[in-house]
This record gives C-alpha cells, sequence and structure tokens, in this order.
C-alpha cells in the first residue's frame, strides 16, 4: 500500500492541566496531539535547544543511536484510534558492512522529541491528518495571548 503523508512542522507547546498539547502545522491546518508532562518537559527543552545537567531519556537515546552509527531518518504519525496517535521510527545504520532500515514503534511524543533533537522530519499520514480536527484557531489564540505578555 503506497500511503500518502504530510509533512509538519513542530509550532508550539500548550501547557494543560494533565500534561501539554502540541501544535503540528501544514498550511493552513494544525493538529494537536496531547503529551505526558515528563516529554514536555523533554521536547520544549530540545526546541529550545537546551540540555539538562544531566542527560535525559530522548537524549540518551540519541547519543546510543549516534553510537552505534545509527540515524533517524523521519518519524511518521501512522494511525490514530480513540483519540490515541501511534507513530513510527524510521532509522538507517550505514556502515562497511551496507545499509540496514528499521522501523521502531514509537509514541509520537517520544518520536516528536527525537526528531527535534536530531533535525529529522515528522509526517503524518493523510487520513489521519484529513481525520483530525483543524486546531489553527487555538495555536493562533496561544500566540497571541504570548505577544500580550
Amino acid at each position: 500500500m503506497n500511503q500518502e503523508w504530510v509533512q509538519v512542522t513542530l509550532k508550539g507547546i500548550l501547557p494543560t492541566p494533565g500534561g501539554s498539547g502540541v501544535f503540528l502545522e501544514h498550511g493552513d491546518k494544525a493538529i494537536t496531539i496531547f503529551i505526558d508532562p515528563m516529554v514536555s518537559h523533554a521536547l520544549t527543552l530540545a526546541m529550545q535547544e537546551e540540555s539538562s545537567p544531566r542527560p535525559l531519556t530522548h537524549e540518551l537515546m540519541t547519543s546510543v543511536l549516534e553510537g552505534l552509527g545509527v540515524r533517524l531518518d523521519r518519524v511518521e504519525i501512522h494511525e490514530v484510534k480513540d483519540e490515541t496517535f501511534f507513530a513510527r521510527l524510521h532509522l538507517i545504520q550505514e556502515n562497511e558492512l551496507g545499509k540496514n532500515l528499521l522501523e521502531v514503534d514509537a509514541r509520537p511524543s517520544d518520536g516528536m522529541v527525537l526528531a527535534v533533537q536530531t533535525g529529522a522530519p515528522v509526517r503524518v499520514a493523510r487520513e489521519v491528518w484529513d481525520a483530525a480536527e483543524n486546531m489553527k484557531w487555538a495555536m493562533e489564540q496561544l500566540r497571541s495571548d504570548q505577544q500580550e505578555r
């Protein structure tokens, strides 16, 4: 099956009582994926290009991948069930023996942190993108509120 993809940009994080909402944008649409507080903290640090005094889990994972000669090629958010999104990490290892491709199931939140840390793109399956509610109004309200402060 040849699936269509929408490449998205992480545009912001909105704190909520149970974690945060992450805005993913493409064109005139933005969708929100809700993530837990710990991953929200890691994603905020990554987006601000900051690190913690000691490596957090996502920083450790990036270091392990680099140490093994593996790079994150892309993160794909491929499915949503009962308001829960599912993603895959697409990894590539190249060495003198050849090229290995590997797909690993992941939470979209973890994938987004790794993508920001490594500069890898994030894509959403077209059918998932089309089915998700457009939250551009909430993202613009957040920007407006931040500018007023």
